[in-house]
């Protein structure tokens, strides 16, 4: 689900009708020629309320995910393997993709386009982004060696301009004034967020952190263009059976990472080897927080996945210092206010299209 999330978020105004005959069971026309004004105001109530369930969803998600990461130390180190966290994460994702696939054939049967076709030209295509997304997802437990939580939520944001920069690259996408206005004030946002002014260092992020966060957000950018030229190419098939097979190949990839990395550690002391509540915790957030992305992309819109991302940020600032006895600073504060103005002007300043 993570790769859908890219594309939804450049692409939230064109929902197909194929989209919506999929999401009500019935074509457009038919809706709208037998709505009444009562029932259009209980479809709007039922709405509202979906769209807040998962928007809160999507915001508690988004601010855990760093907080449990670094909940799951023990005395700074992980105690368990993250090669195996990262292998149960996909199995997970492609379980519950398997499951929303199963409840599509009881109720529309099987077809084309939401058949697992085991095709070459139908699998090739999803080893590239999996790999990127192994390396990507691995390095998020390791940045945490050179910055806190809140600091990683500020900086994951860097993503934005390493997608809006590769969309203009590889899909020939014009960018309009105001993104590229939105991505000089996200740099200084997350460059204000990170000033140290109680030390010698000018940034509390050392050299390491930055370096490891500009390659995470061009491996994320990267792979997210990429899948979305993917589901371009076939735009009617069901986003089960796409993100499936990404998470097979994830799964594999990782279980290679397993056998590279962790093999004799997991085969002496076993795969869920130190395991706690709060890494199943860390593990269950993962797998739903790109869920969670998905439902608000479909059933809300990008302005709502916004104020989720702004929220979260600082909702992990304000829990980290209680558990982690994180100090509060105006820096931080002013400048994860600009990354969210940024985030809100790059999310309407989509260029419009020529009549």
């Amino acid at each position: 689900m993570e790769y859908r999330k890219i594309k939804d978020q450049e692409n939230y105004e064109d929902v197909s009708q194929n989209d919506i005959e999929s999401l009500h069971g019935k074509p457009l026309s038919g809706v709208v020629s037998n709505s009444t004004p009562s029932s259009l105001g209980g479809s709007t109530k039922s709405s509202w309320k979906l769209k807040s369930i998962v928007t809160l969803a999507l915001t508690l998600l988004t601010s855990s995910q760093a907080i449990l990461i670094v909940w799951s130390k023990r005395a700074g180190k992980y105690e368990y393997s993250v090669t195996t966290a990262n292998f149960s994460v996909e199995a997970l994702k492609c379980a519950l993709s398997l499951v929303a696939l199963a409840k599509i054939w009881r109720s529309q049967g099987v077809t084309e386009d939401n058949k697992l076709s085991t095709s070459f030209d139908e699998v090739s295509v999803y080893p590239i982004p999996a790999i990127l997304y192994l390396i990507k997802n691995l390095l998020q437990y390791y940045i945490f060696a050179y910055v806190d939580a809140p600091a990683y939520q500020i900086l994951k944001n860097l993503n934005i301009i390493s997608t809006g920069v590769l969309y203009r690259i590889i899909l020939k996408k014009k960018l309009s004034e105001i993104q590229w206005a939105a991505f000089i004030l996200l740099c200084a946002g997350c460059t204000t967020a990170q000033l140290n002014p109680s030390s010698d260092h000018v940034l509390q992020t050392p050299f390491q952190g930055w370096v490891m966060a500009i390659i995470m957000a061009l491996l994320s950018g990267f792979a997210g263009v990429y899948t979305e030229a993917i589901i371009k190419k076939r735009p009617s098939r069901n986003i089960n059976v796409q993100n499936f097979w990404l998470y097979i190949f994830g799964m594999i990839f990782n279980l290679i990472a397993i056998i590279v990395q962790d093999y004799d550690e997991v085969m002496n002391k076993g795969f869920f080897h130190g395991y706690s509540f709060i890494t199943v915790c860390m593990i269950l957030n993962h797998a739903l927080s790109g869920i969670a992305v998905s439902m608000v992309m479909k059933y809300a819109d990008n302005i709502v996945k916004v104020y989720s991302t702004s929220v979260a940020m600082l909702l992990t600032a304000v829990v980290s210092v209680f558990l982690f006895g994180f100090h509060l600073s105006l820096a931080f504060f002013l400048g994860s206010t600009v990354v969210s103005v940024s985030i809100y002007l790059h999310s309407i300043g989509k260029p419009q299209p020529q009549k």
